[in-house]
């Protein structure tokens, strides 16, 4: 039986809760035995860029006004300028008609399932969109809330922790509307190739669906810097839209402010739907993002950071539970199947070490044949300070041995 089959959803399952709230339910009635460490939430950590109070300040008064859906133009042009210069792109992005502002990209992806559902028209059977196992939760709202089919695509150890494009049928691509892709992945911290994008662009345009790909960790590595699927799209970006966000490039996860970038005729139908549905992006928030767009030193700054606590766990963690350092991202992901189990292993190092992480099955869907892709692995998210994260590192190694 493939692994790759559609997995029909109706009601609330257990699955369908988000992984935090499955977590919270996990420990409790148990006690952290040292102080609390979070490595659960991909919460950044790190200070915020200096210039943000100056500008909330300089542009205050704009709270007293309704924002514009698309963004204001010197967002969009920001955002453009900064696309241009960032990756090799086959031309200039126009920030008219190809880039829109989002309330996060948490929000933009799940309206961009609704709207492709309603952009590509009929399809050949029921209406798929394709998603990562394991994935980002919003990918399945979106797909559930737009009525189609999820179809959960695995991605191990077996197949570089991505989805296997050449083992997608020709009559699951008939039917998809969409398909959800992340670079750098989440959990796994995965990059993928130019060619892995080329491959899928190739698919969307034979097939007619929508790729909608995930690159908010794009800025943090600690090696090479990561591609979009942008600059596999061709000269009219059809087919391909690109999410950014400001949470982890700038450290502003409470700000929620990012856009959307690429096919501009997609881009039209999604901003009549953002346009009456979506919350809008304050006019002030959209000045700070500007700011954040025109600087780099800040995220320079951040991925120092990032890279001295890379470095921590290479030398903490060494080869055990599979560790291998990622290639983009901040997260880790640890096979801890061997040690009992990810729920068994995440609730030890809680009581044991007071090291809070997530089970990796929390984060993924069973397949048909009744694996899950996320099972007996633990992630931990780096977002805490250096001296905190070896810390929790160390005692991690001494509770699992």
């Amino acid at each position: 039986m493939s692994l790759i089959q559609p997995v029909s959803v109706s009601g609330t399952s257990q699955n369908e809760r988000s992984p935090f709230a499955r977590l919270a339910d996990l420990l409790e009635g148990h006690e952290p035995g040292k102080s609390l460490i979070s490595l659960s939430l991909g919460e950044p950590q790190h200070p915020i860029p200096g210039f943000v109070g100056s500008v909330l300040a300089q542009h205050i008064n704009e709270f007293g006004r309704y924002p514009i859906a698309k963004g204001i133009e010197p967002f969009r042009r920001a955002a453009a300028d900064w696309l241009n210069r960032r990756f090799k792109l086959p031309r200039p992005m126009d920030p008219e008609r190809e880039v829109l502002v989002l309330n996060g990209s948490r929000e933009g992806l799940f309206f961009a399932a609704i709207s492709a559902e309603r952009y590509v028209g009929p399809r050949k059977g029921k209406p798929a969109i394709l998603m990562p196992n394991p994935f980002y939760p919003t990918y399945a709202a979106g797909a559930r809330s737009s009525g189609c089919e999820q179809v959960y695509l695995p991605a191990t150890a077996d197949n570089g922790f991505l989805p296997d494009l050449d083992s997608l049928s020709d009559d699951l691509l008939a039917r998809t509307v969409a398909m959800f892709v992340a670079s750098p992945a989440n959990p796994q911290g995965t990059v993928a190739s130019m060619d892995y994008f080329r491959k899928l662009k190739a698919l969307a345009d034979r097939f007619g669906f929508i790729v909608l790909s995930d690159e908010c960790y794009s800025e943090i590595y600690t090696k090479d810097a990561p591609g979009s699927i942008l600059e596999a799209a061709g000269s009219d970006y059809r087919n391909v839209v690109a999410f950014q966000s400001l949470s982890k490039r700038s450290n502003l996860p409470g700000m929620r402010v990012g856009f959307v970038a690429g096919d501009a005729k997609f881009l039209a139908a999604y901003h009549e739907l953002r346009n009456v549905a979506a919350p809008q992006v304050p006019v002030p928030l959209q000045q700070v993002a500007v700011a954040c767009y025109n600087d780099e030193a800040h995220v320079d700054e951040n991925r120092r950071l990032y890279r001295i606590k890379f470095d921590l766990a290479d030398q903490i963690i060494g080869s055990r539970y599979g560790y291998k350092r990622p290639a983009g991202g901040f997260c880790v992901w640890l096979d801890v199947s061997a040690l009992g189990g990810d729920e068994a292993v995440t609730v030890r190092l809680y009581e044991k070490g007071g090291v809070r992480v997530i089970p990796g099955s929390y984060l993924a869907r069973q397949q048909p044949d009744g694996s899950n892709p996320g099972n007996g692995y633990i992630r931990l998210a780096l977002v805490q300070d250096g001296e905190t994260t070896a810390e929790a590192l160390h005692r991690l190694v001494e509770v699992l041995g």
